[in-house]
């Protein structure tokens, strides 16, 4: 028996990176799992590896700001599974900008990602995890999102408010059975981080400040929402996985 038989799991961003990451390693431990993302090929690649597994796995379009999309995929998770246990959202982008930089558009376009993005997941999944009896539901925050950063601070003000929703979604829904909880990857390997880390000064100086002297994968921040995702962490809800090599320990 895996650690998620008999769960079905949602990803919003599923179809690369830290979401893909975790969409093969939950099908791999038992859950259905169903994937939202606006890259549709590389989405219907991950539910196709899934498939020929021997796993059990959809993909439907999603782009995390609409609240059509996000209406219409708890529609088609209801159709096809009639239940919902975890839900990760996962979908980010992130921006390296400071204050004066940052222009309207984009503070509102990372917000409307990163926080937004968060606020409809929860919207319109936790109906389904009510009538499902309960759930666990994972968000993507950042150590950003606990600590001051400089250059990032559209992103680092969309991982904030993604943090205090984890706690007051935890405390407003733990009656219903739901359990809220938010990872705070550090710097992990991924598309979205590869450029910031090509400068080999830039990359010294991050695993410098790590106490573990390396950078983290996207299995990293899967096991972690494994972890969340399992029975193990019934009783844990309303708080931060760091998920840093020691870098805020400092």
């Amino acid at each position: 028996m895996g650690r998620l038989s008999g769960k079905v799991a949602f990803i919003s961003g599923g179809a690369r990176g830290q979401g893909a990451a975790e969409a093969l390693l939950f099908a791999k431990e038992g859950a259905k799992v169903i994937i939202g993302d606006i890259l549709d090929i590389e989405g219907e690649g991950i539910v196709e590896a899934i498939n020929n597994k021997g796993g059990e796995a959809r993909y439907v379009h999603l782009d995390v700001t609409s609240k059509d999309d996000w209406e219409s995929s708890a529609q088609e998770i209801d159709k096809n599974f009639g239940q919902l246990h975890i839900l990760v959202n996962n979908a980010g982008i992130t921006l390296r900008r400071t204050v004066e930089e940052t222009t309207v558009e984009e503070w509102d376009k990372v917000n409307e990602i990163n926080s937004k993005g968060v606020f409809l997941g929860l919207k319109y999944s936790i109906p389904l995890m009510v009538r499902s009896g309960g759930g666990s539901i994972i968000n993507i925050s950042s150590i950003a999102g606990l600590i001051g950063m400089g250059n990032i601070a559209a992103y680092s003000a969309s991982k904030g408010a993604v943090r205090l929703l984890t706690k007051s979604t935890a405390v407003q829904y733990g009656e219903k059975g739901i359990r809220c909880n938010s990872i705070h990857p550090g710097v992990i390997e991924t598309d979205m981080t590869k450029e910031s880390m090509s400068d080999e000064l830039k990359r010294q100086s991050v695993l410098d400040a790590t106490p573990l002297g390396s950078l983290g994968t996207v299995n990293d921040i899967a096991m972690a929402a494994l972890y969340l995702a399992s029975d193990e962490s019934r009783y844990v809800t309303g708080t931060e996985l760091v998920v840093d090599g020691g870098f805020t320990a400092k």
